[in-house]
């Protein structure tokens, strides 16, 4: 399966609606469905009050416009979930606000469509998307990650060479165990994962995002 990593912004939504569309449904395929987290899903689409801020989606896309893979990164200066839904997480401390800090959030991948894996065992969507967070946020000045994930992802982070900082102990959220944490945001990261992906996935799906600005 041939996979093309985009990026999308709200200005853009309106000419990119089978996108916007896709990735708001596997979002409620697996937030609601498999992990059955709290959240609120309209028909099939699982969409927050976070959708309306100044958001910047990641998306990992098959042949047809089919979505198989979502991020959403927004600066932690800003409303986010960790600060403002999940800082239990955080323990005794506070949720980290910097110009520098943005949070990834809503990260999920279509594991039934996608199964193909790379050198470490990783899928390959999970892969392009650690590759397109290190460079949008490369490219954009930040130096540290922000996220709330589950322990699953936390040990592939781990077997990645990603390894998480943990903010606070996990948690239970539905089904699934969530800790908050902290990722450094390096060249060093960028090029591992671009070398790991060159395994199975050819030059061209990982050459850098593509602006769907026009």
């Amino acid at each position: 399966m041939q996979l093309s990593t985009l990026t999308l912004t709200r200005h853009v939504f309106g000419r990119h609606l089978d996108l916007v569309a896709g990735m708001h449904r596997l979002r409620g395929r697996v937030f609601k469905d498999r992990l059955e987290w709290d959240v609120i899903v309209s028909g099939d689409m699982e969409i927050d009050r976070y959708d309306a801020e100044d958001a910047t989606y990641l998306l990992v896309v098959a042949e047809e416009s089919e979505v198989v893979g979502h991020v959403r990164l927004l600066p932690t200066l800003g409303p986010n979930m960790l600060a403002d839904t999940f800082p239990f997480l955080v323990g005794d401390g506070e949720a980290p606000r910097s110009p520098g800090i943005v949070e990834s959030s809503r990260f999920c991948v279509d594991t039934s469509r996608v199964r193909d894996v790379t050198g470490n065992g990783t899928r390959r969507a999970t892969t392009l998307l650690f590759a397109g967070i290190l460079e949008w946020c490369l490219a954009h000045g930040q130096h540290t990650l922000a996220t709330v994930t589950d322990t699953r992802m936390e040990r592939i982070l781990r077997r990645s060479g990603w390894p998480l900082q943990r903010l606070g102990t996990p948690r239970r959220i539905g089904s699934t165990d969530a800790v908050a944490g902290l990722l450094p945001i390096t060249r060093e990261h960028l090029s591992a994962f671009r070398e790991v992906s060159r395994e199975t996935i050819r030059p061209a799906a990982i050459r850098g995002l593509l602006k769907l600005a026009a």
